[in-house]
């Protein structure tokens, strides 16, 4: 608990949000995705997920409607393709409700952490 809060963030929370949220539901194609790793060294890479986090609605039902399916998975491929490696795993196992299969967190430790977090969906 004192650990997601002492970091905090804009990123974290949408991340958390869309990890556990049921009611946030991707317009993705589950498991792996097929992008290139980027091996750039940490802190060198051309984006950060705190600066993509803002544009994960487009990857999320209701977020952007008008954007065509294609257009939808392969800006996703370069999306991962710009974050550093451990970032862009971070987002495939939120794309796939799966974040737990890496990280120590629950639902709960969330709730704890961040009260005002407010749940959609059955179970929220």
């Amino acid at each position: 608990v004192k650990y997601l809060q002492d970091h905090n963030t804009d990123a974290l929370r949408m991340i958390i949000k869309s990890s556990f949220d049921p009611s946030i539901k991707w317009l993705l194609p589950e498991g792996s995705v097929p992008y290139v790793p980027n091996e750039a060294p940490e802190g060198t890479e051309h984006t950060s997920l705190a600066g993509e986090a803002r544009t994960l609605y487009h990857y999320i039902e209701g977020g952007n409607p008008a954007l065509a399916q294609n257009k939808r998975e392969a800006m996703f491929v370069q999306l991962l393709e710009g974050l550093h490696e451990d970032e862009a795993e971070v987002i495939c196992l939120m794309k796939d409700k799966k974040l737990t299969d890496k990280y120590k967190i629950t639902k709960a430790v969330v709730s704890e952490a961040f009260p005002d977090i407010e749940w959609g969906g059955r179970g929220g």
